[in-house]
C-alpha cells in the first residue's frame, strides 16, 4: 500500500503529494511521520492507494502512526482545499487549522492511570505475607484502587505479589482533562417568548443557508441559539458555537453545560495543552457534540453538523491576522454548505457588510426589537466634557457620572466603567523639548504602567525602565498624556474609598482563567464596579449592574478608517446593553467632546436602522464596502531596502492589472503603512479599492511572486485595522 502524504512544511516550493509505503491499516486522515530531505519529519495521509507510478524501491516507508483513528476526516481536505485556492497558502497550512498546535510534533499526549483491580481471594499467600493478606481483603471491600496509592499504603512488594499470584489486575483508565473553574449550577429553563419562537420557526423553515438575528441587548438571543442546538442534536447531528472573546466563553460554556452537560467541549488559546488536546479528541471521537470557542473553534473535528452559530457577527476578532486571513464567517459559509446545515449570525449591532445582505434577501433577517420580559433600554445620558473643563474640572469623571457612581455604591448595587484603552496613560512626553517616548522596535509611542512602574509597548510587548529623565534633551519634566484603565482605577479609588473595584484587561487576564475568575467575582457582587476595556462590552449578565460609564465615547470616531462610525456605535450599544438586565432599570453616562456627532445621537436613541441607512448611503456614495472591495498588499521586512524592492514588484504588477483591467479598479496607490515599523520590522502597502473580487487571485499570486526570505508579503481584504 502506498499513502499520499503531504509533509508539515509551510513552503510553496514542497506544496505537494509525497508518496510512502504503508501497512493495510493506515487510513487518510493519519498523522505521520516520514522520511524527507535527510530528517523525519510530521505529515498528513490525505490518500492511500494499491498501486504507485513510482518504482518501489525508490519509495521511502512511513517512519511512524500517531492517531487511532485518524484526527482528519474528509470535510478537512474539502476545505484544505478551498482554504489553500482561496487565500493562495500552501496545503500544510491549511491542515495545521485542524489539529491543536501542541498535537503537531506529538508535543501532547492521552494520559492514564493505572487501577488495581481485585480479582479472586482463591489465591495462595504465605502465612507470614501480613500486608499482601490487607492487601487483598482491602480490595475484596472496595472493588479496587489507584496502583500508586494501593503501593504507597501496603508497599510495592505486597502489591506486585498479590497481582502476579492473579489475585488482583492492573487496568489503564484514561483521564480526561476536562477544564475546570466553571461554575455550571442547576438547568435554567426558559419559556420561550413568542418572538423568540418565532425566530426559531423563521430558522427551521427558510430556505436561506445564513440567517441574521438582529436583536437588542437583552433580547434573549442566547436562548433562541441554545434551542437551535437542541433541535440539532434531536436530529443526530452536532453544533458550533463561536463567541469573539475567551473572556465570554466561560459565561457561555456554563449555560450549554447546564443544558447539554458533556455533549459540550469547550476549545480556546486559554486551556492548557493537556485539556485542549482531551477536549479536542472528545470531539472527533464523538464524545462530545457541540463545540464552543473562540475564532479557530470553527476548525473543530465535528462531522455531520447541524448547525454553526456565530455570537456578535460583527466582532473584528473572527477575521484572522496570520495566513491564512480567512473571515470566520467565510469560513463558516463553506462549511455550512458542506454539511448542508444553518449558520445563524447574531448581533445586537450587525455589521454594514451583513446587515446589507440580510435587507437585499440573500440572507434571512430575524429581528428582536425588544429585551424580555419588556424591560427598558438603559437611559442614556451624554456628559459634554467640554463644558466639564471650563468648569474646572480635569478628572476622567464627569460630575453626572460622579453622582451615578455614589448612588450605586449607596445603594448596593454594580456599575461597570468602560475605556478601551489599558495602562495608566498611553503616552509620555517631554514637557521640555515635546519629545514622546517610543519603543525601539515599533513605530508607536509607549504606555506608562503604574503598577510595574514601566514603559510597555502594547504591539510587541517590550517593557522599558521608567526614565527619570527625556532620553533627547535630558529634561525632567515628563509629563502623563491620555488616561487608561490602571489609572482610572486608581483615581476611582481615590473619589470612592470604600468601593471594591475590580479592573479587566490584556494585564489582569493573562494566567489561566483569568477571565474566568475575575468575571465570577463580579458576577458574586464581591466587587462594585469593574473598570475594563472592550472584553467587559458585551455578552455579559450581570443582574446588578445598573449603571455603565463610558468614558472617551467618541475616541473610535477619529480613526482614519471607513469603518470609525460603525465601530463608535457598535460599542457605545454593546456595552451600554451590560446596564438594567434585571429588574431594574438601567443607566449610562456617555461621555464626550463631540456631543453633536450624529453617529452618538443614534447611539442614544438605539436607532441601529437610522444609523444604517445614513451609513450605507454614505458607502453607497463613497464607494466602501459593500459597494467595493478594500484590498491591501502589505509588505514587511527587517531591511528597508528588501521591503522597497518586494513593494515595488507588487506595485508594477497591480499597475499592470489596472492597465488590463480600468473598470476594477476604483483607486491604486502605494504608500508607507501608518504604523511604520512593528517589532523592527519596517512596513509598507499597496492599497486599492477594487469593484469586486475578479482580480483577488492575480493579486494573491503576486503576493506569492514577491514574498522572499528577507520580505514577507500578504493580501488583506476588507482589512479589520488599517494602521
Amino acid at each position: 500500500m502506498y499513502a499520499q502524504v503531504i509533509v508539515d512544511i509551510a513552503h510553496s516550493q514542497v506544496d505537494k503529494i509525497f508518496e510512502y509505503s504503508c501497512g493495510d491499516e493506515l487510513k487518510a486522515g493519519s498523522r505521520v511521520k516520514v522520511p524527507f530531505g535527510g530528517r523525519v519529519i510530521d505529515g498528513f495521509v490525505v490518500g492511500v492507494s494499491g498501486t504507485s507510478a513510482f518504482p518501489p524501491e525508490r519509495i521511502k516507508p512511513v517512519a511512524y502512526v500517531y492517531d487511532e483513528p485518524p484526527a482528519l476526516g474528509e470535510e478537512c481536505f474539502s476545505l484544505m482545499n478551498e482554504l489553500s485556492s482561496r487565500y493562495r497558502v500552501p496545503k500544510a497550512v491549511c491542515l495545521r487549522l485542524f489539529i491543536p498546535s501542541e498535537m503537531r510534533a506529538g508535543r501532547v499526549h492521552e494520559v492514564y492511570k493505572k487501577l488495581v483491580r481485585f480479582v479472586s481471594d482463591e489465591i495462595k499467600l504465605a502465612k507470614t505475607a501480613k500486608k499482601q493478606f490487607e492487601f487483598l481483603q482491602y480490595l475484596k471491600d472496595c472493588g479496587g484502587d489507584e496502583f500508586t496509592a494501593c503501593c504507597q499504603r501496603f508497599g510495592r512488594g505486597a502489591v506486585n505479589a498479590v497481582i502476579e499470584k492473579g489475585g488482583a489486575e492492573v487496568v489503564k483508565i484514561k483521564i480526561n482533562r476536562a477544564p475546570s473553574g466553571y461554575n455550571v449550577g442547576e438547568e435554567d429553563k426558559k419559556v420561550l417568548t413568542p418572538a423568540q419562537e418565532a425566530a426559531l420557526e423563521s430558522i427551521e423553515n427558510s430556505p436561506q443557508t445564513v440567517h441574521l438575528i438582529h436583536g437588542v441587548t437583552g433580547s434573549g438571543k442566547t436562548e433562541i441559539y441554545l434551542n437551535v442546538i437542541s433541535r440539532a442534536l434531536e436530529r443526530g447531528k452536532t453544533a458550533i458555537f463561536l463567541v469573539p472573546e475567551i473572556s465570554l466563553t466561560p459565561q457561555m460554556f456554563s449555560q450549554l453545560k447546564r443544558r447539554f452537560g458533556d455533549k459540550a467541549a469547550i476549545l480556546h488559546s486559554g486551556l492548557t495543552a493537556g485539556e485542549r488536546f482531551d477536549e479536542w479528541w472528545r470531539l472527533k471521537t464523538g464524545d462530545a457534540k457541540i463545540a464552543i470557542g473562540a475564532r479557530s473553534a470553527i476548525f473543530s473535528p465535528l462531522e455531520n453538523i447541524g448547525a454553526i452559530i456565530i455570537d456578535e457577527e460583527h466582532d473584528g476578532s473572527y477575521f484572522s491576522e496570520s495566513a491564512p486571513r480567512y473571515s470566520t464567517v467565510e469560513v463558516a459559509e463553506m462549511r455550512a454548505k458542506y454539511n448542508g446545515c444553518k449558520l445563524i449570525l447574531g448581533s445586537a449591532t450587525p455589521s454594514i457588510e451583513a446587515y446589507s445582505s440580510a435587507v437585499s434577501g440573500e440572507y434571512n433577517l430575524i429581528t428582536l426589537t425588544e429585551r424580555i420580559n419588556g424591560r427598558p433600554l438603559p437611559h442614556i445620558t451624554i456628559a459634554d466634557m467640554r463644558r466639564e473643563v471650563k468648569r474646572g474640572n480635569n478628572s476622567a469623571f464627569s460630575q453626572a457620572l460622579r453622582e451615578e457612581l455614589a448612588d450605586v455604591l449607596e445603594n448596593g448595587r454594580q456599575a461597570i466603567i468602560f475605556l478601551n484603552r489599558r495602562g495608566y496613560s498611553h503616552t509620555v512626553i517631554c514637557q521640555d523639548c515635546g519629545n514622546v517616548l517610543k519603543c525601539e522596535h515599533c513605530d508607536v509611542s509607549l504606555a506608562y504602567h503604574s503598577e510595574e512602574n514601566c514603559l510597555k509597548c502594547h504591539y510587541c510587548g517590550a517593557k522599558y525602565r521608567m526614565p527619570r529623565a527625556c532620553p533627547e534633551c535630558g529634561g525632567i519634566h515628563l509629563r502623563y498624556g491620555g488616561t487608561g484603565t490602571q489609572r482610572v482605577v486608581s483615581d476611582l479609588k481615590a473619589a470612592f474609598p470604600g468601593a471594591r473595584i475590580l479592573r479587566m484587561d490584556v494585564d489582569t487576564t493573562s494566567g489561566k482563567e483569568g477571565h474566568y475568575k475575575i468575571l465570577k467575582q463580579f458576577a458574586d457582587k464581591q466587587a462594585d464596579i469593574l473598570v475594563g476595556t472592550q472584553m467587559i462590552a458585551k455578552g455579559h449578565d450581570f443582574p446588578s449592574v445598573t449603571l455603565v460609564g463610558i468614558l472617551d465615547a467618541d475616541m473610535s470616531l477619529h480613526f482614519s478608517d471607513y469603518r470609525a462610525g460603525e465601530r463608535t456605535f457598535q460599542l457605545i450599544t454593546q456595552v451600554s446593553g451590560r446596564s438594567g438586565r434585571a429588574g431594574e432599570a438601567g443607566k449610562v453616562v456617555l461621555q464626550t467632546y463631540s456631543p453633536e456627532n450624529y453617529i452618538l445621537r443614534y447611539a442614544v436613541n438605539y436607532d441601529y436602522k437610522g444609523f444604517f441607512e445614513n451609513e450605507i448611503s454614505l458607502r453607497r456614495a463613497t464607494k466602501f464596502p459593500p459597494f467595493s472591495l478594500i484590498c491591501r498588499v502589505m509588505v514587511t521586512a527587517a531591511d528597508d531596502d528588501c521591503a522597497l524592492e518586494a513593494l515595488k514588484g507588487v506595485y508594477f504588477g497591480c499597475e499592470e492589472l489596472r492597465q488590463r483591467y480600468p473598470q476594477e479598479f476604483i483607486f491604486l496607490n502605494k504608500m508607507h503603512s501608518p504604523i511604520k515599523k512593528i517589532q523592527g520590522r519596517v512596513r509598507y502597502q499597496v492599497l486599492m479599492r477594487l469593484e469586486g473580487k475578479k482580480l483577488l487571485p492575480d493579486i494573491y499570486d503576486l503576493a506569492v511572486k514577491f514574498t522572499t526570505p528577507k520580505a514577507l508579503v500578504y493580501v488583506e481584504e476588507n482589512p479589520v485595522n488599517l494602521s
